[in-house]
């Protein structure tokens, strides 16, 4: 008799049965084949299928619980599509088993072709990958590589702050002052090992003393932030020579190129300020010169200007600024384990006042995000800097917690901002 096993057919049927009663393997299989006999003709007898070969081996699995009988029914088919499913649907005519009322249903009928294809595209995946990561790299990859294990290799921590710093800062007699850890990353990758951060625009102890022993020379981003930054500095510290990224630029994400023009053009902190103090007189003249013109323009008398009372200067004060809220040790906790979890993702949690989850979204979505959902978003834990777009956004929805690696924006109305070492 020829037989079939499943491993050679093209389909299978998948059977639930129940009975109410105990029985036994035989007398399902008895049944089934009892049962179907003269059913479908002579073409799709099932003992004449099987001694054929096109219907495998019948495998019945059944248990007894409580009286009851339970269990699968697995058929092979090597038939077409419509005999089979006419075979499958053949079996759920049987009402008895045996002595005990029987209900069988078919499950479903798995093809055989695509469990085999899924195995084969999952195996390839497999199978490229290794090769993928077996194969030798070339040489831009090598560099690449050794440069990055390099630079992490090399940064470490100065002064009780534990600043990001290069290997070089205590020995070198010039030092590059910069605003964060990606920043001295991206200056020891292009080999200035005497650069370190001052992680947010407030100053440092270590750094004021550190500035009064070496030759300093600042180096900001170039934005409005990097101005607060150095305008910050010339005040509280010793500076010699300050200069900036291009405009819109910043120091973690300059090329080589770039990086070292930017230090070539580097000016003294007198000239700085001269420069800078000669841009502040310019923009405060200028309204004066505008309310001249309008005055020769303007030949009509104009209405003099009332008495402010007692109400419109109370309402010209400025709005009291909000109290940042106080991290319970559960938040602090939770954003530790989420600032953890992001490390290197460049991505960002958005969460509620119980600290679920609402969503994970790219950094460099997370503000568009915030417009978008405007209420109901109670913290947000990213992998990247603070800076003072974001707190915008932040303080305009009405957000509590803003969690960063780190702060370039100082601080915020309302907004408490945490970063790594708050968890600690």
């Amino acid at each position: 008799m020829a037989k079939i096993a499943q491993i050679s057919a093209k389909y299978i049927i998948h059977a639930k049965i129940n009975i109410d009663g105990v029985v036994d393997r035989p007398d399902v299989i008895g049944a089934i084949f009892g049962q179907t006999e003269g059913l479908l003709g002579a073409d799709l007898e099932l003992r004449e299928l099987q001694r054929s070969g096109r219907i495998g081996r019948i495998e019945v699995n059944v248990s007894t619980k409580g009286g009851k009988t339970s269990g699968e029914i697995i058929i092979p088919s090597s038939l077409d599509k419509a005999e089979t499913a006419i075979v499958g649907a053949a079996l759920e005519i049987i009402q008895r088993i045996g002595p005990c009322n029987a209900k069988l249903n078919v499950v479903n009928i798995e093809d055989i072709r695509i469990s085999k294809r899924q195995f084969v595209i999952e195996r390839a995946k497999e199978l490229l990958k290794n090769l993928m990561e077996g194969v030798m790299p070339d040489s831009q990859e090598l560099a690449d590589e050794v440069a990055y294990s390099v630079r992490v290799m090399e940064i470490t921590e100065y002064g009780k702050e534990r600043l990001p710093a290069g290997p070089a800062i205590d020995e070198s007699d010039e030092i590059i002052l910069v605003e964060g850890r990606a920043d001295v990353l991206n200056l020891l990758k292009h080999g200035f090992k005497n650069a370190i951060a001052i992680n947010g625009t407030s100053v440092p102890p270590s750094i004021i003393d550190l500035c009064k022993e070496k030759v300093v020379t600042v180096f900001v981003d170039g934005d409005r932030g990097g101005d607060l930054i150095i305008k910050e500095l010339l005040s509280v510290a010793e500076i010699d020579f300050v200069t900036k990224a291009p405009d819109g630029k910043e120091v973690e994400e300059i090329t080589k190129k770039e990086l070292h023009k930017a230090l070539r053009s580097k000016v003294a902190a007198e000239q700085y300020k001269m420069e800078s103090n000669g841009r502040h007189e310019q923009r405060r003249s200028a309204p004066a010169r505008d309310n001249r013109r309008d005055t020769r323009r303007d030949a009509a008398p104009r209405e003099a200007p009332r008495e402010r009372s007692h109400d419109d200067r109370r309402d010209a004060r400025p709005a009291p600024r909000k109290k940042a809220p106080e991290a319970s040790e559960k938040e602090k906790s939770t954003f530790a384990e989420m600032l953890e979890d992001l490390i290197g993702t460049r991505g960002a949690y958005i969460l509620d006042k119980d600290l679920n989850i609402l969503g994970k979204v790219p950094v460099s979505e997370l503000q568009s995000t915030i417009r978008s959902l405007k209420q109901g978003i109670h913290a947000v834990v990213f992998d990247g800097e603070i800076e003072s777009g974001l707190v915008s956004v932040a303080e305009g929805a009405n957000i509590h917690f803003l969690v960063g690696m780190g702060n370039k924006a100082g601080g915020a109305n309302g907004v408490a901002l945490l970063t790594v070492d708050d968890m600690e």
